[in-house]
């Protein structure tokens, strides 16, 4: 009971109000409000070019919004970018967080628990921490497996064990049903189910269907103008 008291209070509530990031050419999203209770799931969903990573981008402390509130874990955006840097992790994020492939999952994994732990952690149980580190998001697969060689589904898998060595409040997803069918997806949002709890979960998806009833959805809106959207 402990453990599950000290794990909710490391969970990150979410709560944005009119969240807008601005480009050069228009707006990358607009107006989204978000109410996510520490320990949450959220599939966020929107059409392409509706600014989904951009938006776990600034979630995470990675990119400032132009207007708007949020407020991540207690810290408000953008005053308190480190801070929400330092309680937010990303999972796999196409040029930002890409996994290496040519490198196995064990090398990823030891790479991630030496960025967390140095030099010590390299030989404290070394074998027992990568393989908890994979349980933890029931990731099943041998370590010599190279990236390349990963299942869509796993390899988001994977990035998730990574951002989660550093016991993060706020776990952040891009694209999580990417080249997966509706059943494979099904089944990836129930593991993100099971771990959500201990951490808040906010996974950018492109349909929010297999996630029915497992996660809160949250649709955001088109940034274009209205004119311009027709």
């Amino acid at each position: 009971m402990a453990e599950e008291r000290a794990g909710a209070a490391r969970a990150a509530a979410v709560e944005t109000d009119g969240l807008t990031l601005r480009g050069p050419r228009g707006p990358v999203y607009r107006d989204v409000t978000l109410r996510v209770p520490a320990g949450g799931l959220v599939a966020l969903a929107g059409i392409a070019g509706s600014g989904r990573t951009a938006l776990l981008l600034t979630l995470g402390g990675r990119m400032r919004p132009s207007s708007g509130t949020a407020v991540i874990g207690g810290h408000p955006l953008p005053r308190g970018m480190r801070a929400v840097q330092r309680i937010a992790a990303l999972g796999v994020v196409t040029g930002v967080t890409d996994l290496e492939p040519a490198l196995t999952v064990g090398e990823h994994v030891g790479e991630a628990l030496d960025l967390h732990e140095g030099l010590f952690g390299r030989w404290r149980h070394r074998d027992r921490r990568i393989g908890a580190a994979l349980d933890r998001v029931g990731l099943d697969v041998p370590l010599r497996t190279r990236a390349d060689e990963l299942a869509p589904d796993d390899a988001r898998l994977l990035g998730a064990a990574l951002a989660l060595v550093g016991d993060p409040g706020l776990l952040l997803l891009d694209d999580v049903d990417e080249g997966l069918p509706p059943v494979r997806q099904r089944a990836l949002w129930e593991r993100l189910r099971a771990l959500a709890g201990d951490v808040t979960i906010i996974a950018a998806c492109h349909d929010p269907g297999p996630a029915d009833g497992l996660a809160q959805v949250v649709e955001l809106p088109d940034p274009r103008p209205v004119e311009a959207s027709r």
